[in-house]
């Protein structure tokens, strides 16, 4: 972690920068630090880029879904005291950030997912019967991406901790199953909040036709591909990922 976490009221965070605000919002497994780059580039180049720490281990089990991670990112930003945001999530983070879009889209003036579910979960919370194997686990978590030299030994390590937290694995499990129930694909056409969508070409979590999937239900998106990329394309090609979103805002004025 490059940047320094912030730790007001009930919230932990990121923020760096000033100007437009650009909210990240991370993925279940996804630590603050994957967004690094993101953070770096856009906060020097007139946006303010803050990442809440999401309640996804700390919220009861009663009230573990993406309805009440939503209405969380909301106190959040009433907190801030932020009038209107742009949302950039990756995997569940980009649920999130598309569900809050649907409960508030005055709140949103854009939106940026990558990897997102959201119409496609089945990746989410499944194959961990043999979690206490830590070369199972490695090699889901190298999956997860196109290069498996991403999977730093620090990622393999918090996501082997992470699913043998019986805690945290409850919660992923509940997660996994709020993901399905929240399916948008009815809602997606309803919603007129401008979104880029930035995937891999090689997503094994969320497949392309799923990126394809959502264009072609959101009336006002963008769709853009990385090669020889993965789930967490902000991760892996950063560069090619900044550059891409940065254009996208330039061209829509944001």
């Amino acid at each position: 972690m490059t940047h320094l976490l912030k730790k007001e009221k009930d919230y932990r965070y990121i923020e760096v920068g000033e100007g437009t605000p650009i909210i990240v919002l991370h993925g279940l497994m996804g630590g603050l630090s994957n967004f690094d780059a993101v953070t770096t580039f856009f906060s020097t180049n007139g946006y303010k880029v803050i990442i809440p720490e999401l309640p996804i281990y700390t919220m009861s089990l009663i009230k573990t879904n993406v309805k009440n991670f939503a209405s969380y990112l909301k106190a959040f930003i009433e907190f801030k005291g932020l009038e209107e945001v742009i949302l950039l999530g990756n995997s569940l983070g980009g649920h999130i950030g598309l569900y809050h879009t649907k409960l508030y889209p005055k709140k949103v003036k854009a939106l940026i997912i990558t990897g997102s579910s959201g119409l496609y979960e089945s990746a989410m919370g499944g194959g961990y019967t043999k979690r206490s194997d830590y070369e199972v686990i490695k090699k889901k978590a190298q999956d997860v991406f196109y290069d498996p030299k991403v999977a730093t030994k620090e990622i393999v390590d918090e996501v082997y901790e992470t699913v043998n937290d019986r805690n945290k694995l409850i919660k992923t499990l509940a997660i996994a199953k709020s993901a399905i129930r929240h399916n948008m694909a009815k809602d997606l056409p309803k919603m007129h909040t401008p979104t880029c969508i930035i995937w891999g070409k090689n997503d094994n979590v969320t497949p392309p036709e799923v990126a394809e999937e959502f264009h072609e239900l959101l009336p006002d998106s963008d769709l853009f591909w990385i090669d020889k990329c993965g789930h967490a394309a902000m991760m892996e090609h950063p560069e090619e990922f900044n550059t891409i979103l940065n254009s996208w805002l330039e061209k829509r004025q944001f």
